[in-house]
């Protein structure tokens, strides 16, 4: 067929579309490409690496507080939870018995960096979808927690709360800062059911996201996908339930069927009242005591492993301490699982759908991007 030929109905027309590593839908650099035919994706590849700064390998050899410091610069969202997990292999290393009301706070400070996360997720989201409208009032909500977070830790990013032995003095939660929290809670909540329930109620999203992208519950196990990507399919699994520091606390586990957009999005939207559950049980049981315990004595260690559930999924660090320097450290984020899952879920949609359907899964490529893999033949 010369150029000047038009294809007849029964021609296919293959084709590569590439996306980014700059592009106005990703807040992150990563590159996509898309193998399409009459505009359905037949393939994709996604390419990670240009945020890559080699966090493991410069932790190596460090003090292990400094070295646990740094673990905050691995993502600027969920900056918490690397420090708390980083935290905890020294702690289970070393045999160190946290204080009981450092729990209350830490847990705090993991849940409301959780709403943050989702209120981002569920804001990019609307963006990508092309609802400017509902985009920026959850920004706005999302603007209530990040007061919060500030106040607690002093930055409305890398906030410093979790040290070996407790938190940092000055995240103490006194009256003041209670009732601050409780405002501010309350009123996420009632913006997030306002918003949930204009949500399911509006067609023309729901005939964008509503079977789009879908992936099965077999699909997910054996893809590897994690969190709440890994609950959008139907599977019962979060780690909280499993961790010793939640056992206090009294909250439900929140499954969607059919693992499309239309299920990821309600996930994030669900999760956000049970996360304002924990918060409110441990402001109203907060146990008096000290915040911090720093009788412990430094020693040499094994590899020592964390595991905890981070707002996108499993998070595992390890290391080992030797003189008192981190060894061997590795960091695995529940994005590097996912990311891969979500070049299979576009497969079959149409190209217009497939950015909306691999940012589902609320990937953060900085996360991703801290190692490389080097494989000998």
């Amino acid at each position: 067929m010369n150029s000047n030929q038009k294809p007849s109905r029964e021609e296919s027309i293959e084709a590569e579309i590439t996306m980014g590593p700059v592009h106005s839908a990703a807040i992150e650099p990563y590159r996509v490409r898309l193998f399409v035919e009459d505009e359905i994706v037949k393939d994709a590849e996604i390419t990670v690496g240009i945020n890559h700064r080699g966090v493991e390998r410069i932790m190596e050899g460090l003090p292990v507080e400094k070295a646990n410091s740094l673990t905050e610069k691995i993502c600027g969202i969920c900056s918490n939870i690397h420090l708390w997990n980083s935290v905890m292999v020294a702690e289970k290393g070393l045999q160190i018995e946290i204080p009981e009301r450092a729990n209350y706070i830490r847990i705090i400070m993991a849940e409301l960096e959780r709403i943050h996360s989702h209120l981002l997720y569920l804001a990019h989201g609307n963006e990508v979808l092309g609802h400017e409208t509902f985009s920026m009032r959850l920004f706005y909500i999302r603007e209530t927690v990040m007061e919060l977070l500030r106040m607690i830790g002093g930055n409305r990013v890398q906030y410093g709360v979790s040290v070996i032995g407790g938190v940092r003095p000055r995240c103490e939660l006194n009256e003041k800062r209670i009732k601050k929290i409780r405002e501010g809670i309350d009123f996420i909540e009632q913006k997030v059911s306002d918003f949930a329930n204009r949500f399911v109620a509006d067609p023309m999203i729901l005939s964008r996201i509503d079977g789009i992208c879908s992936i099965s519950k077999k699909d997910a196990l054996r893809l590897a996908v994690t969190g709440p990507s890994l609950r959008a399919t139907g599977v019962d699994l979060d780690l909280r339930r499993d961790m010793e520091c939640y056992q206090p606390f009294d909250f439900e586990v929140i499954t969607q069927e059919g693992g499309d957009i239309k299920a990821n999005l309600l996930m994030r939207v669900l999760e956000i009242p049970e996360s304002i559950k924990i918060i409110r049980q441990a402001l109203n049981n907060i146990p008096e005591g000290p915040i911090t315990d720093r009788t412990w004595k430094m020693q040499d260690t094994d590899i020592i492993k964390s595991y905890v559930e981070a707002p996108r999924g499993r998070l595992y660090h390890s290391y080992r301490l030797e003189d008192g320097r981190v060894r061997g450290s590795i960091v695995r984020t529940p994005s590097m699982s996912n990311i891969g899952a979500m070049q299979y879920a576009v497969i079959g949609h149409h190209i217009t759908d497939a950015q909306l359907g691999i940012v589902q899964c609320d990937p953060c490529f900085t996360c991703t991007d801290r190692a490389i893999q080097i494989i000998e033949i």
